[in-house]
């Protein structure tokens, strides 16, 4: 954590606003002694919308019969020696 002096955050303050941004800690004091902490504001979340595609997919009828994961199975770890023989 760095700590500065008042004057010196004035004077070099997007100096220290580049360094918060890559991850620092800066601490700005006033006669030596702690103030205030510069932190960055956190990026907002994408606000997430259930069903927005609703209408846009379409799943087959058979989308999770056993066939089906089967065959998914199969691509996936291969077909067992024993099936094959039957």
């Amino acid at each position: 954590m760095e700590t500065v002096n008042i004057h010196y955050a004035k004077t070099h303050l997007s100096k220290l606003i580049e360094a918060v941004l890559n991850g620092e800690e800066v601490v700005i004091a006033k006669s030596g002694v702690p103030k205030v902490k510069l932190v960055a504001i956190p990026k907002k979340k994408k606000k997430r919308m259930p069903g927005f595609l609703k209408g846009q997919i379409w799943l087959a009828d058979d989308w999770d019969s056993p066939e089906t994961n089967k065959e998914i199975e199969d691509m996936f770890y291969g077909v067992d020696d024993e099936e094959d023989s039957h």
